[in-house]
């Protein structure tokens, strides 16, 4: 009899539908019915004429329209030419004069009478040692590479933060979703609820139970709504147009492409450390450059002087040296101050890797536990919850419960799934944290072992 009414009840109008919901049975076939209208039109309200978003296809997105990768290019193109020039000798010098003019008596301003007036031309080279110029054109190229190394970290950023706000919108949508679901079936029971009431069979004190769950649900739902709206921002931030497409393609969690075997020396290469790295070989090579400095450079200049016409013209040729007489409270102190300034790049290099190992470590112990975390919830808790959920039913439809102790029962449930979608929400973001420590370029692991197993898949796999 039972599933005579709901068939019935399937095609009439919403009012004539509820009209006769005034017995438990009653209450248990529209909320079959309900379940049913949620699953038929809740895929109706993503689009079918949009493409779903990956995350793969959001981070490919972001890092085409970022402007920070083209900025580091183009530092790198600027300090590539900066070291093609310092690897050059200097300009030479052009030097035009007139030496011994007279000034006074016959001869005044005259160049051609005076025996000693002298028109010059000359040239002036200097000639830095080779050592000097490789020295500061590898400090370029080395600055150069800190340029690329730079782009490395944009990149791995990029991905990172985008694949962050990706499942931030995700599980703010499907938290959305458990809400709406458990809302939809509290309406079916309110309408129960005012239906016995009026029978003389419920409490008043149901309805308003009822009433207040949803009212609770209503507010819960303008939250993550709000969670929804914030996260489609951040998420336009990074893919720009496409931001508010239906997403797809949920990641899977459980793996990594970092080694935690090898942790020590895959991270000694991590983009950030790479960036140290390259600052600490400028501070060497300037270091160099400074010792290098400490050796004078030559210069020589060639001069032609030109007489008056009964006069014989003349060459001069000259080499001009420094005199480093101070190089104890110059060179050397140059020197011991580049030397110094190298020794701070390396044992910053070596304090941000031990920092970075610490931070990693950390995450990966901390996701570790909430992958355990998340087989619980998904074999123990949640399936703890829907049953109680099902004992609770029963014995309303028995007459042996309240509705209120329904409601709790449901009450209990969502807030089961919900925190089971917090935590897997939370160990996905320690995931996309420790997949993009390295940009994903290739699309092949970074490492190909994979983390161990943990102990919750351990039984479940038994």
């Amino acid at each position: 009899m039972e599933s005579l009414n709901c068939s019935v009840a399937a095609s009439f109008t919403a009012t004539t539908r509820f009209a006769w919901i005034g017995s438990v049975h009653g209450l248990t076939c529209v909320i079959v019915l309900g379940a049913l209208a949620g699953a038929i039109t809740f895929p109706g309200n993503v689009s079918g004429a949009e493409t779903p978003l990956t995350i793969a296809e959001a981070q490919r997105r972001a890092v085409e329209r970022s402007r920070q990768t083209s900025a580091q290019d183009s530092a790198a193109a600027a300090s590539r030419e900066m070291a093609i020039a310092a690897g050059q000798l200097p300009d030479p010098v052009l030097k035009l004069g007139i030496q011994d003019l007279p000034v006074d008596g016959p001869d005044r301003f005259s160049v051609a009478r005076d025996s000693f007036t002298m028109r010059q031309i000359g040239v002036m080279q200097e000639f830095p040692r080779a050592e000097k110029r490789q020295l500061r054109a590898q400090r370029f190229e080395r600055q150069a590479e800190k340029s690329l190394a730079e782009k490395t970290v944009a990149v791995a950023a990029i991905q990172r933060d985008t694949a962050l706000a990706w499942l931030d919108r995700y599980y703010a949508e499907a938290t959305a979703a458990v809400i709406a679901e458990q809302a939809s079936e509290v309406k079916l029971e309110i309408v129960a609820a005012e239906s016995a009431y009026r029978a003389g069979r419920g409490s008043q004190a149901d309805v308003f139970a009822a009433h207040s769950t949803l009212a609770a649900l209503d507010d819960r739902a303008s939250e993550f709504n709000r969670r929804i709206s914030a996260a489609k921002t951040v998420l336009a931030r990074w893919v720009g147009e496409g931001a508010e497409a239906p997403l797809e393609g949920k990641p899977a969690v459980d793996s990594i492409r970092l080694d935690t075997r090898a942790l020590d020396s895959d991270l000694a290469h991590h983009p950030q450390i790479t960036v140290l790295r390259k600052q600490e070989e400028i501070a060497s090579t300037e270091a160099r450059i400074a010792q290098a400095d400490k050796k004078a450079d030559w210069s020589v200049e060639v001069m032609y002087s030109q007489r008056g016409s009964s006069f014989s013209n003349m060459v001069s040729v000259g080499v001009s040296i420094p005199l480093q007489w101070g190089q104890r409270n110059r060179q050397d102190r140059e020197l011991a101050s580049k030397l110094a300034m190298a020794d701070q790049a390396k044992a910053e290099r070596e304090e941000a890797l031990r920092a970075h190992i610490g931070e990693v470590r950390a995450m990966v112990t901390e996701w570790e536990n909430g992958r355990e975390r998340m087989t619980r919830y998904e074999r123990q808790l949640i399936p703890l919850a829907k049953e109680r959920t099902k004992a609770s039913f029963a014995a309303y439809r028995g007459g042996k419960s309240s509705l209120t102790d329904l409601l709790l029962a449901r009450r209990n449930e969502i807030d089961m799934r919900i925190q089971a979608l917090q935590l897997e929400m939370e160990t996905a973001r320690l995931w996309a944290q420790l997949n993009f420590l390295f940009p994903d370029e290739s699309g092949t692991p970074h490492a190909s072992a994979p983390f161990p197993a943990s102990k919750d898949q351990e039984k479940g796999s038994k």
